[in-house]
């Protein structure tokens, strides 16, 4: 796969995205999902991606995973992780990168863990693919990475099959396989989606742990702005396949400068304060094929300009560390 773009700028972080583009085909042409999108992750940071459904950030993630399947395709940018543009390699030394340098928590353990298989032999699969070790070595590490993720009695869940869990259990045993061949980079997609708060609080810490002991790198996706703003060092918020802004989690937080960030900051519960009705952003989610010229966001802005409506706005650097996409940005 040949893709790239020609550049002679060395890539800064442990990964780094530039000018991505994914699209899928569709009866009535190609429909752009990711658009454009450029983006960088340090030595152990979280990287949290946030947005509402629909906006390409779990087609972000696979993209990096180059798990893209027919009709979709990605269909411009580079990708480099550790230096290598992994849209140049072949299948062959991808598939030697995902599992072991690569991974990725899945949004839903029953769909990505296979129902025929228990749980030891998946992760031991995993395991002698990438590390070479005999069946006895990759067992006996199986049990110990599953001991570690928090699961009780983990030489009988080893045993078990994905039914036989509990949705925490299975979350779980997904964090355990990502982790079982101790990657440099993980992709956390949705990772508490349909847990109970203590279940979640718990897969939250985990993760935040494992990721201090083993200084990886983590891309943490959610819609969920508590889940964002608590786990991420930086936050990416992403509408309509594009990035609308990038900054340090307190500075997102505190002084947004994009209108869409700051619709959905104030429209998240925040705890202590009682209202009659919670604040709503106006308007719906364009779909893909029905993105209007310009600004993605123009037909839900309150600060929408005519330049919005004509040019799509680049980012732009207001304030050190802070990159926004808009022609009409928030002060800050």
């Amino acid at each position: 796969m040949s893709i790239g773009t020609s550049t002679v700028k060395t890539p800064t972080g442990v990964l780094e995205v530039r000018n991505l583009e994914t699209r899928f085909h569709s009866k009535l042409g190609p429909v752009r999902v990711v658009n454009n999108i450029s983006y960088t992750i340090h030595q152990a940071e979280t990287l949290g991606i946030v947005g509402e459904s629909g906006c390409g950030k779990s087609v972000t993630s696979l993209s990096l995973m180059r798990l893209i399947d027919p009709p979709g395709e990605i269909s411009r940018g580079q990708i480099f992780f550790e230096g290598k543009d992994l849209l140049e390699l072949p299948e062959s030394q991808m598939e030697g990168i995902r599992g072991r340098d690569m991974a990725m928590i899945f949004q839903e353990p029953m769909t990505a863990l296979n129902p025929v298989l228990t749980i030891g032999q998946q992760i031991d699969e995993q395991i002698i693919r990438h590390k070479k070790v005999r069946r006895a070595e990759a067992k006996e590490r199986a049990i110990e990475v599953l001991n570690r993720v928090g699961i009780p009695s983990p030489e009988q869940r080893y045993l078990s099959y994905p039914h036989q869990l509990s949705g925490g259990m299975r979350q779980r045993a997904m964090i355990a396989m990502a982790l079982s061949c101790h990657p440099k980079f993980l992709i956390a997609d949705e990772p508490t989606t349909a847990l109970d708060v203590t279940i979640q609080a718990q897969i939250l810490e985990l993760i935040q742990s494992i990721q201090s002991q083993m200084k990886m790198s983590v891309q943490f996706i959610s819609h969920d702005l508590g889940v964002i703003s608590s786990v991420s060092d930086r936050v990416m918020v992403m509408y309509g396949g594009q990035v609308c802004e990038i900054a340090t989690t307190q500075k997102l937080f505190r002084h947004p400068r994009h209108p869409y960030t700051e619709a959905l900051i104030q429209a998240r519960p925040q705890l202590g304060h009682r209202v009659a009705r919670l604040r709503t952003i106006d308007g719906v989610v364009p779909s893909p094929q029905e993105l209007p010229p310009g600004c993605p966001f123009q037909n839900r802005c309150s600060r929408v300009k005519q330049e919005c409506r004509e040019f799509n706005p680049p980012l732009t650097t207001p304030a050190e560390n802070h990159l926004v996409a808009c022609h009409n940005p928030v002060a800050g």
